[in-house]
């Protein structure tokens, strides 16, 4: 690979850490925002809420603006977005101010995320694979590592040190990116002369309203019921009011030449759907123990922040490990074995959640940490490949991005499994209810993969 193209692989996965840097540091931070801002857990949650449901918004949205705008220019404005967003969350004066701060931080992470892989792809001609698997280095190790480096930093600072730290990330890359990352000229003559309506049309701007609207009111309605522990009737009406919303949602883009979310893809391809069901189930149950047991470790188990971050390295650890495995296994096999032992392994670290209690050994935690670590890594490579397999070429680019958004549903959905599981007052029962839980899904998991384990078993 030439020297520049290595120096512009850096720049963009300098930019596209970030978002799952941020998305991953904060389940340290949350039994910490709790003492600071006087907040239950699931008010505080919406520090994850936040950040996902703009992630979701803001990068197919992006992606479809790198195409108007060019993608340089997209990828230096999230950099800036980013560094901006960084300095000031710190200075937040309460905590709506620092859920604002959230949600531009989110926006400026995501418009890397939208436009990163494109730009290695039509810039690095040789090696691209090895230059695409770099950049998957990145993205997952940034996530995986995420929880460890916020314990290291807020053990030796606060809180406020998990923006800090994207300071240096996001100067060097902007620094590299605009030296290079070459610049792309779209045709801006086509874009003079478009009247308001029809630009508000080809980003779906209804569809996006529409989503954004209607998730943040059914999330507000569930949660602030379970939060107080009685149904008042603007709780009520808020959820089923967000209801509303998502159903006028679905309806729109399905209608809509231009949706913001393709769900006429999932009707049209069954077996792309139960893909992308499956990464969905997934992401809830990795999600819900990676914000849920850093909470409870710190509040019931008193385990100081720095001593949680080593526990949830095993996490990190084991997924990174296992991906080059699952990707000669699937090489070999196809997707369907090594997601069969991804779902077995879920169902074995959940029910080892079920079985702790307050008399269990802190450390005992790992062991569903090693599983769910070993799952992950194993069913990242096999559901992307499973996609490759259940999609159409022709509608590869759709598909992928499709499969992200069932990424963002089911982190969000992890949330708020977790939010009303466990309730305000984080204990060793609700651990094992929300362990519970997870046991449930992993068994439908392993349902949707019975076919699959038939087929190893011949």
């Amino acid at each position: 690979m030439k020297n520049r193209n290595r120096w512009l692989l850096i720049a963009v996965g300098l930019g596209v850490l970030l978002n799952p840097l941020n998305s991953s540091m904060v389940s340290i931070a949350l039994a910490r925002l709790q003492v600071v801002y006087q907040l239950d857990y699931t008010a505080v949650s919406w520090v994850v809420f936040a950040f996902y449901i703009a992630s979701s918004i803001a990068q197919p949205v992006m992606g479809k603006a790198s195409d108007l705008f060019g993608r340089r220019r997209i990828f230096l404005a999230g950099l800036a977005v980013a560094f901006a967003a960084s300095m000031l969350a710190p200075f937040s004066p309460g905590f709506g101010w620092l859920i604002v701060v959230r949600i531009i931080q989110s926006i400026g992470t995501s418009m890397m995320i939208a436009v990163g892989m494109a730009i290695v792809r039509i810039h690095i001609k040789e090696n691209q694979a090895a230059a695409l698997s770099v950049l998957s280095v990145f993205l997952s190790g940034a996530a995986a590592f995420g929880p460890f480096i916020g314990g290291v930093i807020i053990g030796w600072w606060d809180w406020e040190a998990v923006f800090w730290v994207n300071i240096p990330f996001t100067a060097a890359g902007f620094a590299l990116a605009w030296r290079y990352i070459p610049e792309d000229h779209p045709d801006e003559s086509a874009l003079k002369g478009i009247p308001l309506t029809k630009w508000l049309e080809l980003m779906d701007a209804k569809g996006i309203i529409l989503f954004a609207a209607g998730l943040t009111s059914l999330l507000l309605g569930v949660l602030s019921f379970k939060s107080t522990g009685a149904a008042a009737l603007w709780q009520i009406l808020t959820a089923l009011g967000g209801l509303a919303l998502l159903t006028v949602f679905v309806i729109h883009e399905l209608r809509s030449a231009s949706p913001f979310i393709p769900i006429r893809t999932f009707v049209l391809y069954p077996a792309m759907t139960r893909v992308n069901i499956e990464y969905m189930l997934v992401n809830v149950l990795f999600y819900a123990l990676f914000f849920g047991l850093p909470s409870y470790l710190q509040t019931v188990r008193e385990v100081s922040v720095f001593q949680t971050g080593l526990l949830m390295l095993s996490l990190g650890l084991c997924s990174l490990a296992a991906a080059p495995f699952a990707g000669r296994w699937v090489d070999r096999s196809g997707p369907g074995p090594a997601l069969m032992l991804s779902a077995l392994l879920l169902t074995f670290g959940s029910l080892w959640l079920v079985m702790m209690n307050t008399g269990s050994p802190v450390a005992s935690v790992c062991i569903a940490l090693a599983a769910f670590g070993l799952s992950n890594g194993l069913s990242g490579v096999s559901l992307q490949a499973a996609l490759f397999q259940s999609s159409p070429k022709e509608i590869i680019g759709v598909a992928s991005g499709v499969f992200n958004t069932s990424r963002y549903f089911g982190t969000i959905l992890s949330s708020l499994l977790t939010g009303v599981i466990m309730g305000d007052q984080l204990s060793t029962g609700g651990l094992r209810r929300l362990a519970l839980a997870l046991t449930a899904i992993s068994l439908l998991l392993l349902a949707l993969n019975r076919k699959r384990l038939r087929a190893a078993l011949r």
